[in-house]
């Protein structure tokens, strides 16, 4: 009887291991595979507009609303990124406003993007569904002139560069592209950047815009270990700009027109801090004596006084993008001063990964305060007030 007992027990373990099994191999393949098949279905149907929550400029007053709207199909070589996090830059507030432009409504911000691929087109071989990914401040080009092939793709020779917000194009539903105050996106794979496991996606965020535009061009300029490299604006990009420099050896001294972040900024590991006066009396002394110069400032300011700080053949970077888009600078005394002077941009997509690793790797972290979406009107201000500290990031859970 024991026996017979025994076999029957065995047998019954056999046959719901053999049901288990079955099942097992009729799961789908998302669920049989999880995120190691690059090549398997996704549970969101492929040829149906995206449901999207964000919240969106509805005129140029600067205030937004929340707003429910339709991004495109995932298609063939595109990704669904489901967004976790998205930081607010100067520049949403400065195009919203129609600052650089008349805009069309309504149209949601944020080029500092970071979430989960939820879903991926058929040609997709970059990413599978479960990656941690970030979007910059585009999302799409020509791919095929010698700019976008060299990976300086906001460059494209043939101007199809699409930024990620409020530009034209057939593909969305609403005429343009819609930015990352929203909980879901699709891009061209890409224009998407792998975010590593060893950095928050809400401390990797503000790597997407402020990181690369203040990288690109320190990188550019090719210092050495101990040069004097200045950085003149400490906001969301100038502290970007300050650590960087720090981690790449430089002697780093901070211009900063605000009195109460110069203990955060000594913390960097600067050199000196500069609180700049109304008249630039007190920048005098420092006539002559950086390498080099990148400026974040986002207003109008008169730039000669800072240029007057490079020795000789030293650099001045502009990335700070004003109102107007202009800046003030006295010729004359830019002849005189025998300074190179350059503006930039921002950067390529090989170089934001190169940007995001980077800091992930060296132990860079961007200075963070998480909001809710109801607080970007209020975050907007204190950005335009400066008194952010450094850089606002949403939890798009909140949409």
């Amino acid at each position: 009887m024991a026996n017979a007992k025994k076999s029957n027990t065995r047998r019954t373990f056999i046959q719901r291991s053999a049901i288990a099994g079955a099942a097992f191999l009729t799961t789908p393949s998302e669920l049989l595979w999880g995120a190691t098949n690059s090549n398997q279905k996704n549970e969101i149907d492929m040829t149906k507009n995206i449901k999207t929550k964000g919240y969106a400029a509805k005129d140029a007053s600067g205030k937004l609303s929340p707003w429910e709207f339709e991004r495109r199909p995932v298609g063939d070589d595109d990704i669904l990124i489901d967004i976790k996090y998205a930081s607010i830059c100067h520049s949403d507030i400065h195009q919203e406003k129609g600052h650089w432009g008349e805009q069309v409504y309504p149209q949601v911000p944020g080029h500092e993007i970071v979430g989960v691929v939820a879903a991926v087109g058929k040609n997709v071989t970059k990413f599978k569904v479960g990656d941690r990914a970030g979007v910059g401040c585009m999302v799409d080009s020509c791919m095929e002139c010698s700019s976008c092939k060299a990976g300086e793709e906001h460059f494209c020779d043939n101007g199809a560069t699409k930024f990620t917000y409020g530009y034209p194009t057939d593909a969305e539903p609403t005429g343009i592209t819609q930015g990352g105050y929203s909980d879901k996106l699709v891009v061209r794979d890409h224009f998407a950047v792998h975010i590593p496991n060893n950095i928050t996606f809400e401390e990797a965020a503000p790597l997407l815009c402020a990181g690369i535009t203040t990288y690109s061009p320190l990188m550019r300029a090719q210092f050495r270990v101990g040069d004097k490299v200045g950085v003149a604006g400490i906001g969301g990009l100038g502290h970007l700009a300050v650590k960087i420099a720090v981690a790449k050896g430089a002697e780093v001294y901070a211009f900063t027109t605000s009195e109460d972040k110069v203990a955060d900024i000594k913390s960097w590991g600067v050199k000196e801090v500069i609180v700049v006066d109304e008249e630039f009396k007190n920048m005098q002394a420092y006539g002559k004596t950086l390498d080099y110069m990148i400026s974040t400032i986002p207003y109008q300011f008169n730039v000669t006084p800072y240029v007057m700080c490079l020795k000789p053949g030293g650099t001045f970077t502009f990335v700070g993008m004003p109102e107007k888009s202009e800046i003030t600078i006295n010729n004359l005394m830019l002849a005189f001063a025998r300074v190179n002077f350059n503006a930039s941009l921002i950067g390529g997509i090989p170089e934001t990964q190169e940007v995001v690793n980077y800091c992930a790797d060296n132990g860079i972290r961007p200075s963070i305060e998480i909001i809710n979406a109801e607080e970007i009107n209020t975050a907007w201000d204190k950005v335009v007030n400066k008194e952010a500290r450094y850089r606002y990031v949403i939890d798009a859970a909140t949409f």
